[in-house]
């Protein structure tokens, strides 16, 4: 048993131990995520104090998100095209600068809604060109064998974040307002900018690009073509479109449940978030240690998650809202990391950028009308119909994940040699 546990411990940190690069990644994101989710609870914050309105905090996530919807498929050419790690420099240094233009509107005293849905609209953008990058050198890092181990090392990085995060921001917030953290995120993005010159070019996996110079728009045909031809990335890819549009807008239903539902205030929206993020955690510590993608994982993380979700509509209790976000966060990570390490592992390296923008699209691209419609949930049923409605909508999308399961299992990875193929 001893030596069993050791294994599961060796496996969950595998790609931490073996990768100096990924290392210094790892440790600059710990500092920068924590900032981001502070950023993320004092901005929907900011708009409640503004206009107390669940349609307006709709709004905001329609202008967080809308950039992955025209700009999400473009943003995987360029990552195909591009060094990724140059990439994700200048897209960091993008969110920075957003991040300090928040935190002078917030002590400049102008309650101005435009201005923080156009800096939202263009951290956004900086955000849409961060993602199939990132993602892209998250391979470079590490490699084929250990990706698995460090998109779920990543996930659970995210939402430790998001444990410390939200916590920090509802006290910050209640004793000085939303500018303190905007402030604090400013500065948390050196921490990853420093890792990222510090790292050694020379020990990045080397990948293949496409040698034929296409144009944007042929280069977006390829990519959407390829994942419809391949059963595994186009089914993962159509439950995470229709379950993040539907079911995925706590950034929305969160806030308006502690503000309308519990009546409380900002302290209890960061627990809430911070119990989410526990959840989330253990969840990707969990994938971490299996070290490979799984469909059958994939599909019994996103059943947890939406049953999670059900069980949220009728609670009228933090405490016991926090026990079911808890649950909801491990079923989540296990579903989302599994769901990424598939799209990667199944894509060719001169379309990974392409497959995983794919990803952002259908993750963040159809959020903006996702946030709109939960707020117009929120609006005629309260958050009890928009929980109810996200729970049974990806109870729906479980089950088709479920029958897809046998030709899921029958295809092969697109970069698989064909002696694989043929065995």
């Amino acid at each position: 048993m001893t030596a069993a546990l050791l294994r599961l411990n060796a496996r969950t940190f595998a790609s931490l131990r073996k990768h100096r690069n990924y290392r210094l990644f790892f440790g600059g994101q710990v500092v920068s995520l924590a900032g981001t989710w502070m950023q993320n609870i004092a901005l929907a914050w900011f708009i409640i104090e503004l206009t107390d309105s669940p349609l307006a905090v709709g709004g905001l996530a329609f202008a967080r998100f809308a950039p992955f919807m025209f700009f999400g498929l473009f943003a995987g050419v360029i990552a195909d095209r591009f060094d990724n790690r140059r990439l994700v420099i200048v897209t960091q240094v993008a969110q920075m600068a957003v991040s300090l233009l928040l935190t002078a509107l917030a002590f400049s005293g102008w309650d101005s809604i435009l201005a923080a849905y156009a800096l939202a609209l263009a951290g956004g953008v900086a955000m849409v060109f961060d993602a199939p990058g990132r993602q892209a050198l998250t391979y470079q890092m590490v490699g084929r064998d250990e990706l698995p181990n460090a998109i779920a090392l990543n996930a659970g990085l995210f939402n430790g974040a998001r444990i410390i995060g939200p916590a920090i921001a509802g006290v910050l917030i209640a004793a000085f307002g939303v500018g303190v953290c905007f402030a604090v995120n400013t500065v948390s993005f050196l921490a990853v900018l420093t890792a990222l010159l510090l790292m050694r070019t020379t020990e990045l996996f080397a990948v293949e690009r496409s040698r034929e110079r296409q144009t944007v728009l042929n280069g977006i045909r390829e990519g959407i073509a390829y994942a419809r031809r391949e059963p595994k990335i186009r089914a993962a890819l159509v439950i995470l479109a229709v379950v993040s549009t539907i079911s995925l807008n706590f950034h929305v239903i969160l806030p308006l449940l502690v503000s309308e539902t519990l009546e409380a205030g900002p302290e209890v929206l960061g627990v809430l978030g911070s119990a989410f993020g526990a959840g989330a955690l253990v969840g990707a510590l969990l994938t971490a240690s299996l070290g490979r993608a799984s469909w059958k994982a994939l599909t019994a993380g996103l059943g947890g998650f939406s049953v999670g979700t059900l069980a949220l509509a009728p609670l009228e209790s933090a405490a016991a809202a926090a026990i079911v976000l808890v649950f909801a966060g491990v079923s989540f990570t296990l579903w989302i990391s599994n769901t990424n390490a598939t799209l990667q592992l199944t894509a060719p390296d001169e379309l990974r950028g392409r497959v995983m923008s794919l990803f952002m699209f259908a993750f963040a691209g159809l959020a903006p009308l996702g946030g709109l419609f939960a707020g117009w949930l929120v609006e005629v049923g309260g958050t009890q119909l928009a929980f109810t409605v996200g729970g049974v909508t990806g109870l729906v999308m479980a089950m088709y994940a479920w029958t897809r399961r046998p030709r899921v299992a029958a295809a092969p990875a697109a970069d698989e040699p064909a002696a694989a193929r043929a065995a």
